[in-house]
């Protein structure tokens, strides 16, 4: 078997043969394996002319080996020793593709135990039609933004003319205003966006627009940076494709221009869909410096001939681009015009006046009005300023709340504000503001984007849908606008890529924020944060949940109502100063609301004992609480739970409650045995003074509060939660009559019906005042009915039937009764 390759670079070479008396000048690398010999041979030839030929031929004659056919060409076996006789001086390994006229080139793997074929470099070719198909199709998910890329680009022309103006004044010529105007015509379905900028020469044209993916901004910034001058150029463009957006609207795009450099003004055209474009001089309308785009729309596209439509995209995108945006439009002007009936009357009464005067009419001059008219003309869009590249110093309050209300469409100002450049290994600025009030569906927008914070760059705007990246969601309802060049955006500016520029603006942007909020937390009047504290301190609880970092921090921002703050609430650091020596925990117990927990038995010994304990009245609290599990090195204690500590107790008080618990022994355990599995088990209670039972929780399990919670919910798992119910354990007041006269009753006959039907009582009775559900309303209602009916001292004939109806006495008929 024979193993070979051929590589053919040159258009006139020939397929090798070796009967060929005439060879031309073509350099041929072939590697031969013979089968018989196991041995790999390599020629390379420099050969010219005949006898090279004949050398070659000679060599085989004298080797004696057959001829084999294979793939249609013939080929001979020749040996080292030939191979040295055909070419001495030239002995080396190339590759050379034949590109035969018969037939196309055939590839075969070539073997070497010498020398390894040279390495080779290649680059990359690029389908040009597919390439614009994709940018046009693919990169950007929002037509809109046509505009945006457009203008950024007109923009970076005008910069670059001013910073070519600021050394040499007659660059701008007769044309020194620098300006953007974009107008509609809707018979011809066309839009034109024209610039006063810097303008585009022949090769700019064919370097720029004929390049995909040549930034032209980005080649006068390396020329920039070469000169080492210094420059204040705000340039946007750095991918090079931003202007081929033009297609996502328009199917034919023509541009015409003038530089300064070049007396010749051009114009460019390209179609979608089209590989090619066109360049030659323009003969139409003259533009003096500067460049003219004329988007021939597409049919889907005719919304955009709207002045309205290209109005909105400005002021959407480019309302603070630094040169005037202009936009072809209508515009209402107050007009001056004569009020016919006004002056008729004016006339009629002077005439009546003068004729009752006997005298001739005074002249009346004509009465005027106001009118309104619609008025073509250039109208500019940005006139709003982009406040945040300014000194923080120099801008008013006023300015401040002016640009909020403006930009965030709010009525109200805000309660405070956050003006921040922020330099070093990034550079990014912006304003940050806390709103004035919550918005109307705040409760959704936990789960959705809340579009509050807008991204700029280099003061075009990006988009306002980046909050999950720049923000966490707690803190939803910060607005503000932040500008950078540094982000690491997509070439279609609309998705933020995860990198350590994006968290370094994540972790500054949340310091700034909470400095807002401990700015306004620290103010003398307090019904600031109060206001604050209202609209958004479900989103700071949120945000103790979610955001284990910085939860300490959050913590101070925490304000409930207590069991001695009254009507105003109080945060944890006002809570901490008022313990008692003597307590080691941060109290607290959930609750439906304020007066429910007020009135709850758990607090019957923390209240003699003078603890204060927080109230938890929104659902949200609890796991809040849970998530922080403690507050400068206090541990937060749930008041509902098992095992609660009051304190330090002493000897004798620890010799007491033994002694206590040794004596109702016969009570706890007889009543256990009537609960059965209702309750883990039954102790004497430290936390009672009135009350003769409660129910208190395990401490790893839910409380009664949170088991309520998590039962509401509507897409709730009712398995996991049989899990995470707390056992129910049972505390005796030990002082209380009702306990002492179990006891009593007990230790005449241990199975007391009376006692089993008060201590069945009591358990439905704690469950309600524990903030459990009561586990049978029938039964429980029985209980009271039968209560009721005692206590009034009615006999048992009185008493509801089984059927839940009162019972009706047999009548007995008279039959002497003359009514029968």
């Amino acid at each position: 078997m024979l193993s070979h390759r051929y590589v053919a670079d040159r258009k006139e070479a020939r397929p090798p043969n070796l009967r060929c008396m005439r060879v031309r000048a073509v350099r041929i690398a072939a590697t031969y394996r013979c089968e018989s010999m196991r041995t790999t041979t390599t020629i390379a030839t420099g050969m010219r002319g005949n006898s090279a030929a004949r050398g070659c031929q000679d060599a085989v004659a004298k080797s004696g080996w057959k001829r084999l056919e294979t793939g249609g060409t013939t080929l001979r076996k020749i040996s080292t020793a030939a191979t040295r006789m055909v070419h001495p001086c030239k002995w080396q390994a190339t590759q050379v593709n034949y590109a035969s006229k018969q037939r196309r080139p055939r590839t075969f793997a070539a073997s070497s135990t010498t020398d390894a074929p040279a390495e080779e470099t290649f680059e990359y070719q690029t389908e040009t039609n597919r390439l614009m198909d994709l940018i046009v199709n693919s990169l950007y998910s929002n037509r809109d933004v046509f505009l945006r890329e457009l203008v950024s680009n007109a923009s970076d022309a005008l910069d670059k003319v001013r910073f070519l103006a600021l050394s040499d004044s007659s660059q701008l010529g007769d044309r020194p205003d620098l300006e953007i105007k974009i107008q509609a015509n809707k018979d011809s379905n066309t839009i034109v966006i024209e610039d006063s900028g810097v303008g585009m020469t022949k090769s700019d044209l064919m370097d720029s627009l004929g390049t995909i993916a040549r930034s032209g901004t980005a080649k006068f910034m390396e020329k920039i940076k070469e000169s080492q001058e210094t420059h204040d150029a705000n340039l946007i463009g750095q991918f090079g494709v931003g202007f081929y957006s033009a297609f996502l609207v328009a199917d034919k795009v023509t541009v015409q221009t003038k530089n300064n450099a070049d007396s010749t003004q051009w114009i460019w055209q390209s179609s979608m869909g089209s590989t090619s474009y066109s360049v030659k001089p323009d003969d139409g309308e003259p533009i003096k410096r500067g460049t003219r785009i004329t988007l021939h729309l597409k049919e889907d596209a005719e919304e955009f001939c709207d002045p309205a439509k290209l109005q909105s995209l400005v002021k959407t995108y480019s309302e603070f681009i630094n040169f005037p945006i202009k936009v072809w439009g209508e515009k209402t002007v107050p007009k001056e015009v004569v009020d016919v009936e006004a002056t008729e009357k004016a006339r009629e009464e002077a005439k009546k006046k003068a004729e009752e005067e006997g005298k001739e009419p005074e002249e009346v001059k004509e009465v005027m009005k106001t009118e309104y008219e619609n008025v073509p003309d250039w109208i500019v869009q940005n006139e709003n300023k982009p406040i945040w590249i300014r000194n923080p110093k120099e801008v008013s309050k006023e300015e401040y709340n002016g640009f909020f209300k403006t930009t965030f469409r709010e009525f109200l100002d805000p309660l405070a504000q956050n003006h921040f450049n922020v330099e070093g290994t990034i550079e990014f600025r912006g304003i940050l503001y806390v709103p004035g009030m919550a918005p109307f569906d705040s409760q959704q927008n936990f789960s959705g984007k809340s579009n509050n914070i807008k991204l700029y760059v280099k003061r075009v705007f990006i988009s306002d849908e980046f909050d999950t990246d720049l923000m966490p969601r707690y803190l939803n309802f910060i607005k503000g606008v932040i500008d950078s060049s540094d982000l690491p955006l997509n070439v279609s500016r609309e998705i933020l890529q995860e990198s350590r520029i994006t968290r370094i603006m994540r972790k500054q942007l949340i310091k700034r924020s909470f400095d807002m909020i401990k700015e306004i937390s620290k103010r003398e009047d307090k019904s600031d944060y109060n206001t604050f504290w209202e609209s958004f301190g479900k989103n700071i609880k949120l945000g103790i949940i979610e955001d284990s970092d910085n939860k300490a921090e959050l913590a101070k921002f925490l304000r409930f109502y207590t069991t001695k703050s009254g009507d105003e609430t109080t945060s944890l650091d006002d809570y901490i100063s008022r313990m008692k020596a003597e307590q080691k925990d941060i109290f607290y117990l959930a609750a439906d609301n304020k007066e429910a927990a007020e009135n709850a038995p758990f607090l019957e010994q923390l209240r003699k004992k003078d603890f204060e304990v927080i109230y938890l009245t929104e659902p949200i609290d609890e796991v809040a609480f849970t998530n922080l599990g403690e507050y400068q090195e206090k541990k937060l204690a749930d008041v509902s739970k098992e095992d609660l500590a009051l304190g330090e107790e002493t000897e004798e008080e620890k010799q007491k409650e033994e002694k206590v618990a040794e004596e109702f022994k016969d009570v706890t355990d007889f009543m256990a045995g009537v609960l059965g599995g209702k309750v883990e088990k039954v102790v004497i209670s430290k936390r009672l003074s009135d009350s003769p039972a409660i129910l208190v929780t395990s401490k790893f399990g839910w409380s009664a509060n949170m088991e309520k919670i998590m039962k509401a919910q509507a897409m709730g798992d009712s398995n996991a939660m049989e899990y995470m119910k707390g056992r129910k354990i049972m505390e005796i007041n030990a002082d209380s009559p009702i306990i002492k006269d179990i006891k009593s009753r007990i230790a005449d006959n241990k199975n007391d019906p009376q006692a089993t039907e008060v201590v069945s009582l009591m358990y439905d009775t704690a469950l309600l005042t524990s903030g459990f559900p009561v586990e049978n309303p029938r039964d429980f209602a029985k209980k009271i009915y039968d209560t009721m009916t005692f206590a009034a001292g009615l006999s048992s004939d009185a008493r509801p039937s089984e059927s839940g109806t009162p019972a009706v006495e047999p009548e007995v008929v008279d039959p002497e009764d003359p009514w029968k």
